[in-house]
């Protein structure tokens, strides 16, 4: 078998992706969601506020705020770096790895051990977060413009068919919360998801090529991405080189740290506030990802007829209307309604596909994922956990919606290329 990491033999000008090679590089969104929904949104999260640093909040929005400032402060360099090195499965390995590994040492993390969790955590969500910027960077050489909505959509479906799948396993692991071992399946569930991000993320290494590399390999890597990275940023905001780029990595930032603080506080929500069980909780998320299955695929098409600026746009109207419900929702089975709405897949990835320059892509969604869309996260969680421990989740909740509506407001003054339609 052949290096997965190795060069496949590619034309300088790239032949269309083959539909194996579309599938294999979903997979990875597929197995990633065991990450994202067991640790940092249903199990984990819930795990280590309420039993591992009894009940303060704000200490799980210290952790998701720091781990992704150190995330955004890695990524950009990082992705300009993939760009020249033509080492972006490399790099998208290396912080899999490190995210499967910490994932499974969670599993070791019990009551009081606030440090040793917050350490393990901020170091698996790094490699969460940081392998992003390379997966996303894969998609300008997996499709053309006029379908970068419908592969992106592909993606996002097949996340949430991996979110519904590790949910219903971790339905079968854990037992009723008054069982004498309860907390002990709870860490199990940690290692299952550590499993099955290490499976499905296979198939990527295998089967998706490396894009051709169109520039000089520089004698120094590391000094070249941090450089390149300065220099982008100051193209971007500085001197305006790409204006269109620019206001939407600002809009982007903006309301993408709302959604970031939803996922991270949703199930410390619904178990604080609506009293809901731990069967109830998994059950509505299992409703949300089965509604959002159907949602990323339908609106990676409308993305594609109407353009990512305007789906971005109906989607925010959805989150706004979500934290406010949220303020007022009084019953289990109206909150399950509201939820429906979480599930729909955000053009953000498409549009930002579409305004990238070629040959820069993976330093462009290195501001996308990082600088942008990890360095958001900052304020949203760690503002969320103080208001709450404050006040309640409910005023926590509306305090998001600031971030929405001011997103949306920025978004409204990005201009979107024209798309040429087949």
């Amino acid at each position: 078998m052949s290096d997965p990491f190795s060069a496949s033999p590619h034309p300088p000008e790239s032949a269309p992706a083959t539909r194996g090679q579309i599938f294999s590089w979903t997979l990875f969104d597929f197995a990633n969601t065991a990450f994202s929904v067991v640790v940092v949104t249903v199990i984990f999260s819930r795990y280590f506020t309420n039993h591992i640093a009894g009940g303060q909040r704000w200490l799980w929005g210290l952790a998701v705020s720091l781990s992704m400032i150190l995330a955004a402060t890695l990524s950009p360099p990082l992705g300009a770096i993939a760009d020249f090195s033509r080492g972006r499965k490399k790099f998208l390995f290396l912080f899999t790895s490190a995210s499967v590994v910490c994932t499974a040492l969670l599993y070791f993390v019990q009551e009081g051990m606030i440090l040793l969790g917050i350490v393990l955590f901020v170091i698996a969500n790094i490699g969460f977060e940081g392998g992003l910027v390379f997966y996303d960077a894969f998609l300008p050489g997996l499709a053309n413009k006029s379908s970068y909505g419908r592969v992106s959509g592909y993606g996002f479906a097949m996340g949430y068919l991996g979110a519904l799948a590790i949910l219903l396993l971790t339905i079968l692991v854990l037992p009723a919360p008054s069982s004498h071992d309860y907390y002990h399946y709870v860490r199990l569930t940690f290692l299952l998801a550590a499993g099955f991000f290490l499976v499905f993320s296979i198939p990527i290494f295998l089967f998706v090529h490396e894009p051709p590399l169109h520039q000089t390999r520089p004698p120094s890597l590391l000094r070249a991405g941090f450089l390149r990275a300065a220099h982008t940023m100051r193209a971007l905001f500085i001197e305006r080189q790409h204006p269109a780029v620019g206001r939407f990595l600002l809009a982007f930032f903006i309301y993408n740290d709302g959604i970031l603080t939803v996922i991270a506080f949703a199930a410390i929500f619904a178990e604080t506030t609506l009293k809901m069980s731990d069967s109830g909780i998994i059950a509505f998320f299992a409703i949300v990802q089965t509604s959002a299955i159907l949602g990323s695929v339908v609106f990676g098409v409308i993305t594609d007829k109407i353009g990512p600026k305007r789906t971005i746009t109906i989607t925010l109207l959805i989150w706004i209307a979500i934290v406010i419900s949220a303020y007022f929702v009084q019953s289990v089975g109206f909150f399950y309604v509201v939820a429906l709405g979480a599930g729909i897949a955000i053009a953000s990835r498409s549009l930002m596909a579409l305004l990238t320059p070629k040959q820069r892509e993976a330093e462009f969604f290195g501001f996308y994922d990082g600088l942008c869309g990890k360095a958001s996260a900052v304020v949203g969680p760690l503002t969320y956990g103080i208001v709450a421990d404050l006040t309640n989740e409910r005023i926590a909740a509306l305090t998001i919606g600031l971030f929405f509506l001011a997103g949306l407001i920025f978004l409204q003054g990005v201009q979107e290329p024209e798309r040429r339609l087949p």
